[in-house]
């Protein structure tokens, strides 16, 4: 018996033991590790239980769940994230049927009684295919995570570019959305960038993530980055520290002792 070569397995499906013995000894003498099943139902919990499967052969004619029941039924547990190839094993090769098969998702289809060697071939084809498949959900994914961050990225962008555009007071400073406040700041946060220091200002007024994304015009995640560049800067360990140091009282208290 030859060494293991292949990473996937191999889901045998027919309704007659024999057939399904023969083929899982031929196929796991030639490098595919194979999990053998006698109906349909067997098929469905055996596919959900391993995620290693990646091949199915199919009888098409079985009792309560044909072939193409299967492979549908099979296709709906994959979802978008799981792929797999499907041939068809068939005794009575009727036009209609291997139309019907194709169309439902099977990549090929096999006559009995089978002549091992071409289906062997015709599995390492599939699984040729199956890695090709496999490389475009991973190159999706890793898209939908490039995605994500090119747009927190502009958020970012977009927020220094509202403070470079930012009205200016009479003598040239920029006001912030949260200059209003009348009490001074503590001298700590005077090295916060105008946004941070709005942003800190309204963590100090007991406002949530959301509630601050929704007054500045910024994602919550933009909010999220913001705070913890304040925290480091500051050198405070929680947002409860940080609203304490620019609470009312705190500012009015700062304000009486600088007044002495």
């Amino acid at each position: 018996m030859n060494k293991l070569t292949s990473a996937v397995k191999v889901l045998v499906v027919d309704d007659q033991p024999l057939i399904v013995e023969e083929l899982c000894e031929f196929l796991e003498s030639s490098g595919f590790r194979c999990v053998p099943c006698e109906s349909s139902q067997q098929a469905l919990t055996r596919f959900s239980q391993d995620v290693d499967i990646g091949l199915v052969l199919c009888d098409l004619h079985m009792p309560d769940m044909d072939g193409i029941e299967l492979v549908q039924a099979l296709q709906k547990i994959a979802g978008k994230q799981r792929a797999f190839e499907a041939i068809m094993l068939t005794g009575r090769a009727d036009k209609q049927d291997v139309i019907k098969a194709l169309r439902a998702g099977f990549a090929d289809y096999y006559q009995k009684p089978i002549n091992l060697h071409e289906l062997l071939e015709g599995l390492q084809r599939q699984e040729a295919a199956l890695e090709e498949r496999r490389k475009d959900l991973q190159l999706g994914h890793l898209n939908q995570k490039l995605q994500f961050l090119s747009e927190s990225i502009n958020d970012l962008y977009q927020d220094l570019d509202k403070v470079r555009r930012s009205p200016t007071g009479p003598e040239g400073d920029e006001v912030s959305a949260a200059d209003a406040a009348p009490l001074e700041v503590p001298a700590i946060f005077n090295q916060l960038s105008p946004r941070q220091l709005d942003v800190a200002r309204l963590v100090g007024k007991g406002q949530t993530n959301y509630q601050i994304a929704c007054e500045l015009g910024i994602t919550e995640n933009t909010v999220k980055l913001y705070v913890s560049q304040v925290l480091r800067l500051t050198h405070m360990h929680n947002r409860t520290q940080l609203a304490l140091a620019l609470s009312p009282a705190s500012a009015a208290l700062h304000q009486r002792v600088t007044a002495h």
